[in-house]
């Protein structure tokens, strides 16, 4: 097959590229040139927000399937159906489980109570059309560029899903983690063991909170299924591990695959230094099931758990950011730990 990926040359986009190859499939990026991409696939240089300007280009290559990596809103989507229209056979969008009334309800953005788990491709989705709080929004914003200010993956998924010429496909990403991570999501773990820090504190809502996780070659591997299985069309999966673990549990596996010999400590809420508190309704878990993608397509993971930390602690440690990213006050968490010891 062959196959056009829109801006696939940003943190997802490699895995995607290695694992369609790897299937036999040809590969053609369309993105700004600002990366490079591997040896052997095709580019074509554009701006996402021309897309129509290229129509011609598109035309001539003819791709079996169009893969978008940034859609930020359902302008852009329909943006995207206009364009590929009677020009390929199928549109895969990628989506953000964010979509779920479960992170609305965790951001206070949904009424009502807590969502039931987990969360399947039938839950209920969020009746806000506000994704993030502003604060939330701006942060995203400073990791990925592509992120506007009309950001909501429920009107993309609607654009890509109602077309009636044009097939889609909506894959619902979890929080991926891996070499290459702007959010990187095991910095303020690692950078504290690495710090020579005897204790790593949690507040007690924090240390339980569950969200679904993805290593991003597998999530590679389940954009390249998806693009090439032809029953997807028409179909929504949600994309994760199949085990969503708390935050204190996945900072114990960064731990022992450092072989960190210190302690974690956890506090009370009220206890605990305000820079190490989350924002939102902790009560409100994130779990999703994965299991429509492995019964329908298959997908498995491709490696271990372990394997996979590994090698993003590996690309952390090579690749420090310039400047911490999560918030570090030692002195404020050194009395933390003080105080509670000594009403312990």
């Amino acid at each position: 097959m062959k196959v056009l990926l829109i801006g696939g040359s940003g943190f997802i986009g490699p895995s995607t590229i290695v694992a369609l190859r790897q299937g036999g499939h040809s590969v053609t990026v369309f993105h700004r040139g600002k990366t490079s991409v591997p040896a052997g696939v095709e580019e074509i240089l554009g701006d996402r927000n021309s897309l129509q300007d290229h129509q011609p280009e598109f035309r001539r290559l003819k791709f079996d399937v169009v893969v978008d990596f940034v859609l930020s809103s359902g302008r852009r989507a329909l943006q995207l159906m206009d364009t590929f229209r009677g020009l390929t056979g199928r549109v895969i969008a990628l989506s953000s489980m964010d979509v779920y009334r479960a992170w609305g309800v965790f951001y206070g953005l949904e009424p009502g109570g807590l969502q039931e788990l987990p969360l399947t491709e039938d839950s209920a989705l969020r009746t806000s059309r506000n994704t993030y709080p502003p604060e939330v929004l701006k942060k995203a914003q400073s990791f990925y560029s592509w992120i506007d200010e009309e950001y909501d993956k429920i009107p993309v998924e609607q654009a890509v899903l109602g077309d009636p010429k044009l097939p889609g496909t909506v894959l619902r990403l979890p929080m991926i983690y891996g070499p290459g991570d702007p959010i990187r999501r095991f910095h303020a773990a690692l950078k504290r063991i690495d710090d020579g820090r005897k204790y790593i504190l949690f507040a007690d809502d924090v240390a339980l909170l569950r969200t679904p996780r993805g290593y991003v070659e597998d999530i590679g591997a389940a954009i390249a299924l998806a693009a090439t299985s032809p029953q997807a069309a028409g179909r929504i999966y949600n994309v994760s591990e199949t085990e969503s673990f708390g935050e204190l549990a996945w900072e114990q596996k960064i731990a022992a695959a450092t072989n960190w010999t210190g302690e974690f400590i956890v506090l009370p809420h009220d206890q605990t230094p305000k820079h190490l508190l989350w924002p939102g309704n902790t009560a409100q878990h994130v779990v999703a099931s994965s299991d429509r993608i492995r019964k329908e397509l298959g997908y498995r993971e491709l490696l271990p758990r372990e394997e996979a930390i590994r090698r993003t602690i590996a690309w952390e440690r090579a690749n420090p950011p310039a400047a911490p990213i999560a918030q570090f006050h030692y002195d404020a968490e050194d009395a933390a730990l003080a105080q509670f010891k000594a009403t312990a």
